[in-house]
């Protein structure tokens, strides 16, 4: 018997999705909480969207994207999934311009402005990728499978408009894999 290498289920987006998760203390409460996507392919086309949550935002969460459709439509498929208050469609969305830059050898950078904001991600200080991938229906409360390339930064930060959040990542376990609170996810696919 033969094992065919085309996974059968429905692609429903690719694209990038890294993110950052910043506490003061290890296991202490997330200070800053922020997940970038860059779609290629969705059925709201592809776009950018950045969502996060910081003390830099007064603890409110904020969306920015340069394609409202794929936005809302990640909201309620994928992202309010992975972090409920991100789910909101009443959040509204501001609309913005993006741009990436690095060297995948030492650091990465999202950059992003707004009318009225200019915040940069960064993640440095980076470990081993490894190729992570969950099939869906594993687990209720998310449905979905993604495959994706995991990059864990040890050193992460974010500025919105030059300050800088408070905290920094913290190392964690991922199947056995040295993983960071903090990540580049590049190659991603979600079924």
């Amino acid at each position: 018997m033969t094992t065919s290498p085309i996974d059968p289920n429905r692609v429903l987006l690719t694209g990038e999705n890294p993110y950052i998760r910043l506490s003061e203390t290890d296991g202490g409460p997330t200070t800053t909480d922020a997940s970038f996507w860059r779609i290629l392919f969705s059925p709201g086309g592809p776009g950018h969207v950045l969502f996060l949550q910081s003390e830099l935002t007064g603890d409110q969460p904020m969306v920015y994207t340069d394609n409202i459709q794929m936005t809302r439509w990640l909201q309620g498929e994928i992202q309010g999934r992975i972090n409920a208050i991100f789910g909101d469609l009443e959040i509204p969305a501001r609309e913005a311009s993006f741009l990436s830059s690095g060297d995948l050898r030492s650091s990465w950078t999202e950059s992003m402005i707004s009318r009225d904001e200019e915040i940069s991600l960064t993640w440095y200080d980076l470990g081993e990728p490894f190729l992570s991938h969950r099939l869906p229906g594993g687990n209720p409360e998310r449905p979905h499978g993604v495959a994706t390339v995991l990059i864990p930064a040890n050193g992460a930060r974010l500025t919105v408009n030059g300050q800088f959040a408070k905290g920094r990542p913290f190392p964690r376990q991922r199947d056995g894999r040295t993983h960071s609170t903090c990540a580049l996810a590049f190659s991603e696919s979600w079924l």
